[in-house]
């Protein structure tokens, strides 16, 4: 199975919850008001936010006032031209800077965070890439174990402390190690936490102002990683890690297990925060770069 036909395959569930349901509004051989609402309510439903509707809603609307819509594949065909300019342009993690260059990743408990970094490892290193990844989630004796497999998997190295360590010491062994062996990434593993917990999303800033210290351009990337089954509740996540220690990309996981993929829209338009990778399945390749042009064509196809 090709790249795209695997894309296609991880989001079935959103085209059929979502896509499906909007093409089914727009075979009548009328568009009109009733319509266009009936089409708000299924993208808000979709969890594809309020701004980001609105704005779909809005640009339908006109279109049909000025008779620029006529059958239902000239509607499609708009909708998704709408949908792509809201997500923007495509926005990888592109390496940059001086070495080594540091992902700080973050997230609550259960979105598929250490997995994340290790299919992200996998591919850098596969890229020819020197990778470090340091074990931060000191919380929990099986999370660095996790890493350690991951890290043996993908042939990076890894600084690790005992179980109960303070994680901003681990963060700062690993830069320094990497300053000094000139490795080129270093990802940092921290603690699943609860976005509305004060104490430790405060302990989440410790680490990132020991990263500072370590390295003055660093950390270059704080990679946010949500679960895509939790809708607009990852939205809220996004808000709350944003505020607290200023994310810079999105990891959206999950999003084979969900039909509420429209979640992408409402983190762009709402928050402005780039979603830089998607997870549509299991194996290493299902993490990919988030190509708008592509994820549209795929639910549409």
């Amino acid at each position: 199975m090709g790249l795209f036909e695997r894309l296609k395959d991880g989001l079935a569930k959103t085209r059929k919850g979502f896509v499906e349901k909007v093409e089914s509004i727009f075979t009548r051989e009328k568009i009109d008001e009733d319509t266009i609402e009936e089409l708000e309510e299924i993208l808000i439903t979709s969890d594809v936010g309020i701004h980001a509707t609105q704005e779909i809603v809005n640009f339908l609307r006109e279109r049909v006032k000025k008779g620029g819509i006529g059958d239902s594949a000239s509607v499609k065909e708009s909708l998704k031209k709408e949908m792509i300019s809201i997500l923007g342009s495509s926005s990888p993690i592109v390496l940059f800077g001086e070495k080594p260059f540091v992902i700080l990743t973050v997230g609550v408990n259960g979105v598929g965070k250490t997995t994340t970094i290790g299919k992200l490892a996998s591919r850098f290193t596969s890229q020819g890439h020197s990778v470090l990844l340091a074990a931060s989630d000191t919380f929990r004796a099986a999370a660095i174990e996790q890493l350690e497999i991951w890290a043996k998997r993908a042939g990076a190295g890894i600084v690790k402390h005992q179980s109960g360590s303070d994680p901003a010491a681990v963060a700062y062994d690993a830069i320094e190690s990497a300053k000094h062996k000139k490795t080129d990434i270093v990802i940092i593993d921290t603690a699943g936490r609860l976005h509305t917990k004060s104490p430790l999303m405060e302990e989440l800033k410790k680490v990132r102002r020991v990263v500072e210290k370590a390295t003055s351009h660093a950390p270059q990337e704080v990679l946010l990683v949500v679960d895509a089954t939790t809708g607009q509740n990852a939205l809220r996540q996004a808000q709350m890690f944003n505020e607290a220690i200023g994310v810079t990309g999105v990891a959206l996981t999950k999003l084979d297990g969900t039909a509420k993929g429209g979640i992408v829209f409402a983190i762009k338009k709402e928050l402005g925060i780039p979603v830089r990778l998607i997870g549509v399945g299991e194996g290493i390749d299902d993490l990919r770069d988030f190509d708008p042009e592509e994820f549209v064509e795929a639910l549409f196809d």
